[in-house]
């Protein structure tokens, strides 16, 4: 069972690429369950989901504890930073997390994806860079089925960015520690 928070600001994606995870774990037959968090703003206030994968069925959808932490801003970096479990892993988008984790019980991975998505003509796609990156990690599906994900995910009125979206998260699968 995998338990992953996506946590940002309202706007930066983070319940999409969410829908995205747990959409690739349908896909492959997996128990499954998001539940998206909007802070009171929506737009410019905090945003989280909880995302379960599992082979078993899952007691509760509310990821409490992660396994795997997903921050793309520093007050979520602040308020879930501490909550991983010790061996868990904690994906953080460096552009705009400008911490570096104590803790030394989880590993951590910095990835500047705002700056590359801003970098390679990707704006707005941060999310997907740093979906790619926790699939590199943490295997939580195969990556072809994320890229069906991504393709399913995206709404009929927006197909023109599919293609961008798979390259972001091809960017984010090919970074390196």
């Amino acid at each position: 069972m995998k338990n992953i928070l996506l946590a940002g600001f309202g706007g930066q994606g983070v319940l999409f690429a969410g829908k995205i995870m747990a959409t690739a774990g349908l896909f492959e037959d997996q128990y499954v369950s998001w539940l998206p968090s909007y802070g009171p703003e929506m737009r410019g206030g905090t945003a989280n989901c909880s995302v379960c994968l599992s082979e078993e069925p899952i007691g509760s959808p509310l990821v409490l504890e992660p396994d795997v932490l997903v921050v793309m801003n520093l007050p979520s970096y602040d308020k879930f930073i501490d909550a991983v479990v010790p061996g868990g892993i904690a994906i953080i988008d460096s552009s705009l997390v400008n911490k570096r984790c104590e803790r030394t019980d989880i590993k951590c991975f910095y990835v500047p994806a705002t700056q590359l998505a801003d970098e390679k003509g990707l704006k707005g796609l941060s999310n997907i860079i740093l979906l790619g990156k926790t699939l590199r990690e943490t295997q939580f599906a195969q990556s072809e089925t994320v890229e069906r994900a991504i393709e399913k995910c995206v709404p009929p009125r927006k197909q023109n960015l599919v293609q961008a979206n798979l390259e972001a998260f091809r960017l984010g699968m090919s970074q390196q520690d």
